[in-house]
């Protein structure tokens, strides 16, 4: 149960109605009250201690939820949802049936938008705030963006469209990487008050009334605001997209932030146009151990928040991720034009080895993934070997530059799809469902699935091998643990393997679902095949399939709408083979989200669903269970 003031707070209105004296204490325990929670659900945790002030303040100074308030990425909206309503589900979070770890619309009126891939705020909260004008409405929209964020071109778009409005809206920059130096003292909150503040406003109106018949005089005067701004403020850029600029502040100094936002306010009342606010704080806040490794306190799982996080005391398998980055590493060995790209992921990714190594051959391009593969076009036109290494739902984010820069031009980049298939905590968002039928049906495109860390170390030296785009799918986490060549070795190109042989009913398993197929199989006496390619698919392996067995079934973690299932079917159609098939995958909903190997288990996708599924479908072909 939580007590003090915290206790007391269940919706903004009542944060509200706290004096300001309060609302430092407030924040301490709901500080206290993150560390806790996250420490018993695990969770997205130093980016969220970062935003307590800020969250705090926000809801303080505007009308939440008639004032939209849309967080860009959302994995820093803990405190948010504590202060919405949410507090007592905070024990669920991530957990199936529970609290998201993003924004969600239909979890509460306080989530203006949906968030969890980055860049989207701007736009959304623009949209909004242009919706709001057509109906006649008084509100203000407000976007949050920060952690990397403003990396992404789409940021820029949006900030290019808004700046020529006059719309009551305010960006926020939440600078949580230090890039600028935090703010000093009580003159830099004196500057950024004083410049949000009517004073300012209005002086430099009427002075630009006044010199507006002098027109040098105009110009000069409209330089030195420029420059004088920009000694205590990077202020310039954002001034020309026709925002006014405030800040940088002190983003966990409550005495700063509530009388800037105030001022801020009255400035989006009074017609003054797009704000922007610059604000710095510190990933981890509050918790040293945070503060001082933010990367790993990123999205720990539990831990003990009087002791930390514990490495276990057996190494855990290697994850298909650092399977990645030992091949990654292997292969730039031996092959000096190999180059790695991320877009923002390197620990996610597994490549901070190659980048300890390999500095010169490693480019993080920051959240930009459209930039990420059109970079790897132009790399692979001058004779490189481009390695992007990208989860599977951010490429879907640069599919234009995939089929236009990349497939169109035949030109050899390697796309390691990390987190395809169930993704589990961080939910629908995350789930690489998607990646098979999005990229089946373009020309050039090759399609790995490996079924174990074996593999799928092979067919990325195979697809490294080729002379035309190749993407190679593998989940998030380990695999069944199997031993890693020595050195790399391409598999056949575009061929399966057949691994068990039976009766009645093949199964056709791409990916790593392999493994529970050959359990299922060894109850239905069925035939199981490791397809490894979705494409192109091994035509002489289904064909020989279909013609010794009375029924196929399809296996992937991946959408069963436009996935490999269908391509089978497809082949089987021009082949003029008419023969059932039963395709296994993931349906046409949004997975949300929870533990993978429960979320497989409820979708059919575990040794039992297969089993099951397969007898209900070809009950006279399975055999019995002794």
């Amino acid at each position: 149960m939580t007590s003090g003031l915290l206790a007391s707070i269940h919706s903004p209105a009542d944060l509200r109605r706290l004096p300001r004296a309060q609302l430092r204490p407030l924040a301490d325990e709901l500080r206290e009250f993150i560390v806790q929670s996250v420490a018993r659900t695990g969770g997205h945790f130093s980016s969220n201690l970062g935003t307590v002030e800020l969250t705090i303040a926000v809801h303080y100074v505007f009308d939440t939820p008639h004032d939209r308030l849309v967080w860009d990425v959302g994995h820093q909206t803990y405190a948010h949802k504590i202060l919405t309503g949410r507090r007592e589900r905070m024990a669920t979070l991530r957990q199936l049936g529970g609290l998201s770890g993003f924004p969600v619309r239909s979890e509460s009126e306080y989530d203006a938008f949906g968030t969890a891939h980055s860049s989207t705020s701007i736009s959304a909260a623009l949209g909004m705030a242009v919706a709001a004008h057509a109906k006649g409405e008084r509100r203000r929209a407000i976007a949050i963006i920060g952690d990397g964020a403003m990396t992404a071109g789409m940021a820029f778009e949006a900030l290019n469209n808004a700046g020529v409005t006059k719309l009551p809206l305010l960006v926020i920059l939440n600078d949580n990487d230090m890039s600028i130096s935090p703010p000093v003292g009580a003159l830099n909150r004196y500057l950024a008050q004083l410049m949000s503040g009517r004073f300012y406003a209005a002086a430099r109106h009427v002075g630009k009334q006044v010199l507006s018949v002098a027109p040098p005089l105009l110009e000069l005067a409209r330089r030195f605001e420029e420059h004088a701004k920009g000694m205590v403020a990077p202020a310039t850029l954002f001034e020309k997209f026709g925002f006014n600029y405030i800040g940088p502040i002190d983003g966990h100094d409550l005495d700063a932030l509530i009388p800037t936002l105030d001022n801020i306010r009255r400035l989006l009342d009074d017609g003054a146009g797009p704000q922007f606010l610059h604000v710095v704080t510190k990933k981890g806040q509050g918790y040293k151990l945070a503060e001082a490794d933010p990367v790993t306190y990123h999205g720990p799982g539990k831990f003990d928040p009087k002791v930390g996080i514990v490495p276990p005391a057996q190494p855990p398998k290697p994850t298909f991720s650092q399977v990645f980055g030992r091949w990654l590493c292997d292969m730039a060995e031996r092959d000096r034009r190999l180059v790695g790209i991320t877009p923002a992921m390197r620990e996610g990714s597994g490549m901070v080895e190659f980048h300890q190594r390999f500095p010169d051959r490693y480019h993080d391009v920051g959240i930009a993934e459209q930039h990420a593969v059109t970079f790897a076009a132009g790399l692979a036109c001058e004779g490189m070997k481009p390695v992007v290494a990208i989860y599977s739902t951010f490429l879907q984010r640069a599919y234009d530059q995939a089929i236009h820069d990349v497939a169109l031009q035949n030109l050899p980049v390697v796309f390691a799809l990390d987190r395809a298939g169930i993704v589990g905590a961080d939910g629908p968002t995350h789930c690489g469902a998607y990646d098979i039928a999005y990229l089946r049906c373009v020309p050039n495109m090759a399609i790995a699935c490996p079924s174990d860390e074996a593999e799928c170390y092979q067919l990325l030296t195979t697809a490294f091998g080729r002379d035309h785009p190749v993407a190679v799918r593998y989940p998030r986490g380990a695999g069944i643990g199997a031993p890693i060549p020595s050195e790399p070795q391409a598999l056949p190109f575009g061929k399966g393997q057949r691994r068990r042989s039976g009766r009645g009913v093949a199964i056709l398993a791409f990916g790593t679902l392999l493994h529970p197929a050959l359990q299922a199989a060894e109850a239905l006496d069925a035939t199981v095949a490791d397809m490894r390619w979705a494409k192109p698919l091994d035509r002489e392996l289904v064909l020989e399939l279909a013609a010794t067995h009375e029924a196929l079934v399809t296996l992937e973690e991946g959408s069963v709408a436009g996935g490999a299932g269908s391509a089978v079917l497809e082949l089987l159609a021009a082949e003029g083979v008419v023969k059932p098939v039963l395709q296994l995958g993931l349906p046409d909903r949004f997975i949300e989200h929870g533990d993978p190997g429960v979320l497989l288990s409820r979708l059919g996708l575990d040794a039992e669903g297969i089993e099951r599924q397969v007898r209900t479908r070809f009950a006279a072909l399975c055999r019995a269970k002794t």
